[in-house]
């Protein structure tokens, strides 16, 4: 099975196998690769809808060479814990910043997601996320608001009154529940339009298709994030019926039923 990097060749041979509908474990059969190699190559790179072999060979290379430069910086740097190889850990980050990215969420802001969750702690200061991505403290501050505006990340004050900015279970469902108010606010709009454009002509007919499906959809996203909560963090298992609900549910069946 041969090593190293992927090849220029080897890029359009992907290419050509997913523009084919192969699977992955197909296009790394033919190329005497590893699934994993396949995988991680499509994903950091587009993903499969969106790959191209020659701009993902131009953007390996643009990797390798800012690897490169920072050699002598990171020369000292300490060892990652818990035995974790550095180069998976940089590829792993690749392709989740990437996921991030093609669900619609700017660049910097994907690195800074990505640096959270695959941090132990699930927190870092400012100084700890400009010193790690090697960005400027102006493109971290602008990358943390746009986060925390979203519901995907809270900030904390420590006892030296240093922010901290945090992903933990409760910022997951609670971005969950931000996009099921936003959807609500579509719906409600849509239905708005029903009355100005008049009942039962087809430009309202379709709006009000609209609003019944947003309406469906925000429902049952606000409900599946409440039961997964419910479920899979749980705090204590000595809570009885008689604990009041969460806040947090309330808020979220009223917001995404209106």
């Amino acid at each position: 099975m041969p090593g190293g990097r992927l090849t220029q060749q080897e890029r359009q041979q992907i290419a050509l196998g997913l523009a084919d509908g192969l699977a992955y474990a197909e296009i790394a059969r033919r190329l005497d690769r590893p699934t994993s190699t396949v995988t991680r190559e499509v994903m950091r790179n587009g993903g499969p809808t969106a790959y191209r072999a020659d701009l993902a060979h131009r953007a390996t290379e643009q990797r390798a060479h800012r690897r490169r430069r920072a050699v002598p910086r990171d020369a000292g740097a300490p060892p990652l814990p818990h035995g974790r190889d550095p180069e998976a850990v940089r590829a792993y980050e690749e392709v989740f910043t990437t996921l991030f990215m093609q669900q619609g969420l700017p660049k910097m802001m994907s690195r800074v997601l990505t640096c959270l969750y695959t941090t132990d702690e699930g927190s870092l200061t400012a100084a700890e996320l400009v010193r790690r991505l090697q960005v400027s403290p102006a493109s971290v501050s602008k990358a943390v608001a746009f986060l925390e505006s979203q519901g995907l990340i809270r900030r904390e004050r420590d006892e030296r009154r240093r922010e901290h900015y945090i992903v933990d279970d409760d910022v997951w469902y609670q971005s969950m529940i931000a996009a099921a108010r936003g959807s609500a606010r579509i719906a409600e709009a849509a239905r708005q339009g029903v009355g100005v454009l008049g009942p039962g002509t087809p430009a309202a007919v379709r709006l009000e298709g609209i609003a019944r499906f947003v309406d469906f959809v925000t429902e049952s996203m606000a409900r599946a994030a409440e039961q997964a909560r419910d479920v899979l963090y749980t705090k204590s298992p000595t809570t009885t019926d008689d604990a009041p609900e969460p806040a947090g549910n309330a808020t979220g069946r009223s917001t995404a039923a209106g």
